[in-house]
C-alpha cells in the first residue's frame, strides 16, 4: 500500500446480476487528496462509490481502507471506520429542521457524545446554514442543501468523503458555489473522492482525476494537465 493511501482499489470488477459494469478498475486517493472521478452517464462512477461505501458487493478486485480490506463490508461497519457517502440528489428530510437533518449524522456510536462539538465546526465551516439552522430543509436552495448533506457526513468524523454527483439538479453559479465549498474540504484534512459528469468545474478543483467509460479506466494523472488532454476536451469539455 501507498504510504500516505487512505483508500486504494485495485483490479475492481462489479457486476448487477450478470452484468458486469466495472472492469478491472485501480485508483487510490491520499491523505489531504482532493480526486476526481468522472465520465459520461452509465460509465460506472456511481457504481464504484456505493461499492467503496459497501451498498454494492465487488465481483472482484481489493478495495483497502488505509491497508485494511473493506469489500463486502456494511455501509455502516464502513461508516463506523471513517468512510462517509454523500449520495445523488442530497436525501434530506424535507420536513426536518437543518439543525436535525445535520445531527442524524452524529448517530454513530463513536461520534455521538462529541454532537455539539461536531455541530459547532459544521457551522463555522458553513455559516450559512448557521442562520438557517430552524429552517426545513425543504424550504433551501439547492446550493444550501448540498451543504447540508455534506455537514450531515462531516458530523460522522470521516477521514474518506465519498460524495455522488454533487452538481446534479443544480443552476451553473450555484455549481461554482457548489465546487468551491468541495476544493475548501481538504482544509478539514479529509481525503475526498468526487463523482461528477460536470468534467471542466471537477479538472479545475481537483488534484487528480481519473476517466471512465463503459466501466473501464481510460486515462488519468494530474487534473491541470487532463485539461489540456486531446481525449479528454473532445470527449467531455466539447473542444
Amino acid at each position: 500500500m501507498s504510504a500516505s493511501a487512505v483508500l486504494e482499489v485495485k483490479g475492481l470488477d462489479v457486476a448487477y446480476g450478470e452484468l458486469q459494469v466495472v472492469f478491472g478498475v485501480d485508483l487510490v486517493v491520499h491523505d489531504r487528496e482532493l480526486v476526481g472521478l468522472v465520465g459520461g452517464n452509465g460509465s460506472g462512477k456511481s457504481t464504484i462509490l456505493r461499492v467503496v461505501s459497501g451498498m454494492l458487493r465487488p465481483r472482484g478486485g481489493e478495495i483497502l481502507l488505509r491497508g485494511q480490506e473493506i469489500g463486502g463490508k456494511t455501509p455502516h461497519a464502513l461508516a463506523a471506520l471513517g468512510v462517509a457517502h454523500v449520495p445523488m440528489g442530497r436525501q434530506l428530510f424535507p420536513a426536518m429542521t437543518v439543525e436535525e437533518n445535520l445531527q442524524l449524522g452524529a448517530t454513530l456510536g463513536r461520534v455521538r457524545h462529541r454532537e455539539k462539538e461536531n455541530l459547532d465546526k459544521v457551522f463555522r465551516f458553513f455559516p450559512r446554514l448557521l442562520e438557517r439552522r430552524r429552517a426545513d430543509a425543504g424550504t433551501l436552495s439547492g446550493g444550501e442543501q448540498q451543504m447540508v448533506a455534506i455537514g450531515r457526513a462531516l458530523m460522522t468524523e470521516p477521514t474518506l468523503l465519498l460524495m455522488d454527483e454533487p452538481s446534479l439538479g443544480l443552476s451553473p453559479l450555484v455549481v461554482k458555489e457548489v465546487m468551491k465549498v468541495i476544493a475548501s474540504l481538504r482544509e478539514l484534512g479529509l481525503a475526498v473522492l468526487l463523482v461528477e459528469q460536470n468534467v471542466r468545474q471537477v479538472l479545475k478543483i481537483t488534484d487528480r482525476t481519473y476517466v471512465l467509460e463503459e466501466g473501464r479506466l481510460v486515462t488519468s494523472g494530474e487534473s491541470r494537465l487532463l485539461l489540456d488532454d486531446p481525449l479528454v476536451k473532445r470527449a467531455y469539455l466539447g473542444v
